[in-house]
């Protein structure tokens, strides 16, 4: 098998969303960089640039928060004056205020509700609405979900809905852009991971060593095992593959009544017992 079976080498991707060496993000570009692929991040903060770029020595860091407009539009300036295009784009940005803590989901505010759709959701479609112009007829955008939107999880609350909001926006956004381009947009849909953006969430840690056993080979999904997917659905190798969210939950999904979890419920012990 070729070395470069992805094709990925001298293609030009840009990332958004590293905070450190927990993060998706950053596990994506070193899988890229590994595929020779030349790799452009952008951050959140000028202090996040400078910690971002000892990880990613060699690489350029931009700096870019989302929630802001004119910061898009200058990032989009910026980069028209280094680049010329890019093959990929990965967006794996989100945020959500969990500093009252875990509330019940009706109780969400609406300021809560919509700073979280604002910087996960609607950052994609401000991102690639900013940047189509540099973006190559047949580029690949990638955002990072999650495995499911209808499992309704107290401590994950008000994100779930707007992650729903982000995967059906793949849609809608390969469609308005199909009519100028063969640009794809697909999802990459992890179960639980450990980063920090996750050490936020109130009761998360209880939620990550349930789904570890709740996975077919009672192992966690690895983060480099979702790089590695967003990898391949940057490639050429994955052309025919648009509006899509691919899982990577280790067949979560599909094993909630295993007899070890039940066994274990029904003895007092809910993570079913050691692992086998």
């Amino acid at each position: 098998m070729s070395a470069d079976f992805l094709q990925l080498a001298g293609k030009r991707v840009l990332v958004f969303g590293v905070a450190n060496r927990k993060s998706v993000a950053y596990h994506v570009g070193q899988v890229l960089r590994q595929a020779e692929a030349e790799v452009v991040y952008v951050v959140r903060s000028p202090e996040r640039r400078d910690s971002v770029a000892k990880l990613v020595e060699g690489s350029d860091v931009y700096v870019c928060d989302v929630e802001h407009q004119e910061q898009i539009d200058k990032l989009a300036s910026d980069l028209a004056e280094q680049y010329d295009n890019f093959n990929g784009l990965v967006h794996s940005i989100a945020f959500g205020d969990y500093s009252e803590g875990p509330k019940a989901f009706h109780e969400t505010s609406k300021k809560q509700l919509l700073r979280a759709f604002d910087i996960s959701c609607f950052s994609l479609v401000a991102i690639c609405n900013a940047l189509k112009d540099y973006l190559t007829s047949d580029a690949s955008v990638v955002t990072i979900s999650i495995s499911t939107t209808r499992m309704a999880s107290e401590n994950y609350g008000f994100m779930a809905p707007v992650k729903a909001a982000l995967d059906s926006s793949l849609a809608f956004l390969a469609k308005s852009f199909s009519r100028f381009s063969e640009i794809r947009f697909n999802a990459v849909a992890p179960g639980l991971l450990k980063t920090s953006a996750s050490a936020g969430i109130p009761g998360y840690v209880d939620s990550y060593l349930y789904a570890e056993r709740a996975t077919l080979r009672n192992r966690a999904v690895q983060t480099e095992e979702v790089a590695n997917t967003v990898a391949f659905l940057l490639s050429p190798r994955s052309s025919g593959i648009t509006t899509q969210r691919l899982v990577v939950d280790a067949g979560m999904e599909v094993n909630y009544f295993d007899e070890r979890l039940i066994r274990g419920f029904l003895q007092g012990d809910p993570l079913g017992g050691e692992s086998e």
